[in-house]
């Protein structure tokens, strides 16, 4: 059970000017997490105090990032199964209030309008320009190039608002939905890029794990094969690696979203954003 007449008594100390009689009530209030949050808010609409507000705000993010750390934490030891669910995770270190129910309801629209045109005997390459025009054409997805830096190209709730994201965005929520639609598409960690892979379950190479083709989500979902995959490598001065040309795992491609983030907050200077982000790119191991 909350103590609500604690919480409230412990929130009006937390201007004291006594720094253990603060951290004392600081620590108490981080020790009842999550339920202490919506009495801290309140407190912060009616505080005029500028440190009042400043401590009530730290503790809420501390408190907030405290359960980022945790849903993440049990996300990966949990086996990383659910892409949508760590994509979230991270979602939620911005944007705590997130509105889950809708991220879910927009992908699910995105997955009806495909299912409906939906020819089931189609081939693989069918399937996909009929992914690309209601991903590209009806809804109108495109990669942010003009401000390709700006964190919120990491964030699927404004990716799917905006309708623009960064390469890793925009095919996260494509190889989502086409997986919601029993389609085999699957990240794949290329470096300075990140592209999809259309399997072919039933055929089983040594190499490519029966990669048909690759997708270029940031492209307009344009579809390319391995040698223009050996291409690109051969630009960066890579060799050939497996990992470059075989899906990778749900919390591989996290790790790529939190590293992207990280980049972003460093060139806007944002460095105690770039200390969390690192904590939780070290949860992923």
């Amino acid at each position: 059970m909350i103590n609500e007449a604690e919480i409230k008594s412990l929130i009006q100390l937390l201007d004291d000017p006594d720094r253990e009689i603060f951290e004392h009530v600081h620590d108490k209030l981080l020790s009842y997490g999550a339920p202490a949050v919506e009495y801290l808010e309140g407190a912060w609409e009616n505080a005029f105090d500028p440190l009042m507000q400043e401590r009530i705000a730290n503790l809420v993010h501390e408190i907030q990032f405290g359960m980022v750390k945790n849903e993440l934490e049990l996300w990966y030891q949990s086996g990383a199964f659910d892409l949508l669910r760590g994509v979230l995770i991270i979602n939620k270190y911005q944007y705590p209030d997130l509105d889950e129910q809708k991220v879910i309801n927009q992908i699910e629209a995105i997955k009806r309008d495909i299912w409906l045109q939906m020819m089931f005997e189609g081939s693989p390459s069918d399937q996909v320009k009929l992914i690309n025009h209601v991903f590209y054409n009806i809804y109108g997805f495109t990669g942010n190039t003009t401000n390709h830096q700006d964190p919120q190209n990491s964030y699927i709730n404004q990716v799917l608002e905006n309708r623009k994201g960064n390469q890793i965005s925009l095919a996260i929520i494509y190889s989502i939905v086409a997986q919601r639609l029993d389609i085999p598409i699957y990240g794949v960690n290329l470096p300075q890029h990140f592209i999809l892979a259309y399997l072919d379950e039933s055929t089983k190479s040594e190499f490519e794990s029966g990669v048909l083709f690759y997708i270029n989500a940031f492209n307009k979902g344009f579809i390319f094969g391995r040698r223009d995959v050996d291409m690109f490598l051969k630009q960066l001065n890579l060799g050939v690696d497996k990992q470059f040309y075989e899906p990778c795992s749900n919390e591989d491609i996290v790790r790529r979203v939190l590293r992207n983030l990280i980049s972003a907050y460093e060139q806007l200077g944002s460095m105690e954003k770039v200390r969390e982000l690192n904590e939780l790119l070290q949860i992923l191991g």
